[in-house]
């Protein structure tokens, strides 16, 4: 069922109180949008600095030097288990603003930090801080938006806050070219400044105050989410590919300097791939009204495996030259941007009413699986793009198996009303 039509008007209002702010539709877009992206910029812009790290802190193994990227993204993992919990009970805006603090405080003791282990825990509490405003953006768009309304908005916002990650790589390694590496952290800590205050001024509560008094029990609320299996197997079938996308993101440094020789000039190529989810999201956005989210993401997800499977044949020929995986990859994530905001919308779909821990629950899952499997197929990196390859395959399979589990055979590219 859709929301109401006065939620979609010129201004975002605030659900059952009086308005303190209204903001345009463009703002509340590029509000959530700069809120999702944190995360996506805090990995990425640290891809050219991963050497220098490195080398800073003594740690030769290419592969291990993974796990600043990995550490963040368990922390972001673990952290979307309570902050929905927490906003459903205490409202949006307070938890985001304690998620922001974190994730500054983090940045700052990253910028300082002198040892490994230290600038690892750092990282972690980077991620743990920008949980809060990954889950609470995605709470508010569901207080205020419902059905493919809700895809739709998801899908603008993605499509702004993919220009992070296509930009970010670029940032660093600019900020590389003017300073060290701890400039990159001095970056991540000013915007989150930055998001805070804006967030402060500018964004209204918007969890429902009729409700607000009278949140579902804890175990009811987990209940409803853990029973309900279209909530669990898209969340699983999101986790998988995301698990698609940290492989690729934390081994992207080694592929395209080590196997492909780029050098410096590995942002380019980083930034015109990861370009691909942006006009993927708009093109989502232009037609998941029309087709529903079941049959766009159903049938891009059938794509990606088709697609992954090519890419594992050249490269187990060995024939995967930079042309064809620049290509490929390419594919892939314009596939990628078709399916996760429609699979996080339908996960989210029937939790109208337990939004917050709904959200930590579906995050937690994604991330994690995103997390463990990402951070397992970028580990077995052996100087040639096959593990990738293979791994975006198998993860793809896991994702369209999850699908089928919740849809069925009958259910799969098409669903009545979705």
């Amino acid at each position: 069922m859709h929301a109401p039509q006065s939620r979609h008007s010129a201004a975002v209002p605030i659900p059952g109180s009086a308005p303190r702010h209204l903001l345009s539709p463009v703002e509340f877009i590029a509000l959530i949008a700069l809120m999702m992206a944190l995360t996506a910029l805090s990995i990425d812009i640290m891809l050219p600095a991963l050497p220098a790290i490195g080398a800073a802190m003594g740690v030769a193994d290419p592969n291990n030097r993974q796990i600043i990227i990995i550490s963040y993204v368990l922390g972001f993992s673990a952290g979307q288990l309570g902050y929905g919990r927490l906003s459903d009970r205490y409202g949006r805006k307070p938890v985001l603003m304690a998620g922001l603090a974190l994730f500054v405080a983090g940045s700052l003791v990253a910028s300082l930090s002198s040892t490994f282990p230290v600038l690892l825990g750092a990282r972690t509490l980077q991620g743990l801080g920008a949980a809060a405003p990954r889950v609470i953006a995605i709470a508010i768009v569901r207080d205020l938006y419902a059905g493919r309304q809700m895809a739709r908005v998801m899908s603008f916002a993605m499509t702004v806050f993919i220009i992070i990650p296509v930009l970010a790589p670029s940032i660093g390694q600019g900020l590389l070219e003017v300073g060290t590496w701890r400039w990159i952290f001095d970056a991540l800590l000013v915007v989150g400044l930055v998001t805070a205050a804006w967030a402060a001024v500018r964004l209204p509560e918007t969890r429902d105050d009729g409700a607000a008094g009278a949140p579902l029990k804890l175990g009811a609320a987990l209940k409803l989410a853990l029973e309900t299996p279209q909530t669990v197997g898209y969340a699983l079938g999101g986790g998988f590919l995301f698990g698609c996308l940290m492989s690729y993101v934390s081994s992207a440094q080694q592929v395209f300097v080590d196997v492909y020789g780029l050098g410096e000039n590995f942002p380019i190529a980083f930034g015109a791939i990861a370009s691909l989810m942006a006009l993927a999201a708009f093109t989502n956005a232009s037609l998941v009204e029309r087709l529903g989210m079941r049959r766009l993401s159903h049938t891009a997800l059938t794509g990606f495996i088709a697609v992954s499977l090519i890419l594992v044949g050249l490269a187990a020929m060995g024939a995967a030259t930079f042309t064809l995986f620049v290509v490929l990859m390419s594919a892939l994530f314009f596939l990628f941007g078709l399916v996760a905001p429609n699979f996080n919308a339908l996960a989210m779909e029937p939790q109208g009413h337990n939004a917050g821990l709904a959200s930590s629950f579906i995050g937690f899952t994604t991330t994690g699986a995103g997390a463990v499997f990402g951070g397992l197929v970028g580990h077995l990196f052996d100087g040639t793009v096959l593990p990738l390859a293979l791994g975006f395959f198998c993860l793809s399979l896991a994702a369209f198996a999850a699908v089928l589990w919740v849809e069925g055979p009958k259910g799969l590219y098409h669903h009545p009303g979705v």
